[in-house]
């Protein structure tokens, strides 16, 4: 049975005046992306922390590989890499003495360092300009660097908060590029927090959506999104006056409605269809020009989530299946 990367087990951490993680349960196979997402204050860096040992729980408990980090903390954090606050890098150094400073940290041999340093500058596309100052970079290159010197050491788990922040567009799906790398040709668990929804769609093999310390949601974000995004119809026409509205929400298809800048847009209940809905307006006289059908993006369901009161129905502990290679 493959051992989890990441095991979390009813996890709670409380400050003064404040419980910050509340129960949380989950587990994050090994070798994908894992995204962690909710607004800020949501428990994120808090759940980093315990996992690295830094912070001890108040009840529950985790697993990095299997390791408790109450008892194993050293060993767990040499075998993670993290990019959180800070990037760990010195400007007035190139890119390469950067990586010789922490490769001599991590205490590796002279031969191993030089190629691993060389291997992983290429990799990232900074080879070329290896020896002049980090401080005349731009800001994606400068994060490029920082994700080499987190993985410098072969770890098989990294941390990376924001990766992406503050990143041109361009910059930004070259990084993403190079983490979907780690992961699949290295086989790096990436435990990843970002604001940036459709970044977190596209990388992210699972996430997990948190609020105020509790887990909302754990699973696919292709599952999320079939799990909660309704179908939604876009109906344009003429004909569509307030009164009928508010029939039309009454109806059995329909899970809610509202205006948009060409007619209506019909959110379809689960036992719903379009053209049950169609066909009721046509019989009232309504002149149908387009239906465009649709989906709830990721965006929106995790809008819908972080803004719902109280656990959705249907959420509990949450262990994934470990899936098979990467």
């Amino acid at each position: 049975m493959t051992v989890p990367a990441i095991r979390v087990a009813g996890l709670v951490r409380d400050f003064p005046k404040v419980r910050a993680l509340d129960r949380l349960t989950f587990d994050v196979p090994p070798g994908i992306v894992f995204g962690f997402l909710g607004p800020n204050g949501a428990g994120k860096t808090t759940v980093i922390r315990v996992l690295l040992g830094i912070l001890e729980p108040t009840e529950g408990g985790a697993e990095v590989f299997g390791l408790d980090p109450r008892r194993h903390g050293s060993t767990v954090r040499a075998r993670a890499g993290a990019l959180l606050e800070h990037n760990g890098v010195y400007e007035r150094l190139s890119a390469v003495q950067n990586l010789e400073f922490y490769a001599r940290a991590w205490h590796m041999n002279a031969g191993d360092r030089n190629a691993r340093i060389r291997d992983l500058l290429s990799q990232f596309g900074l080879w070329e300009r290896r020896d002049e100052p980090v401080g005349d970079w731009s800001r994606g290159m400068k994060q490029k660097l920082a994700i080499a010197r987190a993985v410098l050491h072969r770890p098989p788990l990294v941390f990376l908060d924001e990766p992406t922040a503050g990143l041109d567009p361009v910059a930004s799906a070259s990084l993403r590029d190079d983490l979907m790398r780690l992961a699949q040709q290295e086989g790096v668990t990436i435990f990843l927090t970002t604001h940036n929804l459709a970044e977190a769609e596209r990388l992210c093999a699972l996430v997990g959506v948190i609020r105020r310390g509790k887990l909302l949601d754990f699973g696919a974000p292709t599952a999320l999104r079939s799990a909660r995004g309704a179908p939604v119809v876009h109906i344009a026409g003429h004909g569509l006056d307030d009164a009928l509205l508010a029939d039309l929400a009454g109806i059995t298809p329909v899970a809610s409605l509202e205006r948009d800048n060409s007619g209506v847009v019909v959110r379809i209940a689960p036992d719903g269809d379009v053209p049950a809905i169609v066909a009721w307006l046509v019989a009232r006289g309504v002149g149908i020009e387009e239906v465009r059908r649709d989906h709830l993006s990721f965006e929106d369901v995790f809008l819908e989530l972080v803004s719902s009161d109280g656990t959705p129905p249907g959420v509990r502990a949450h262990t994934p299946p470990a899936r098979e290679g990467r």
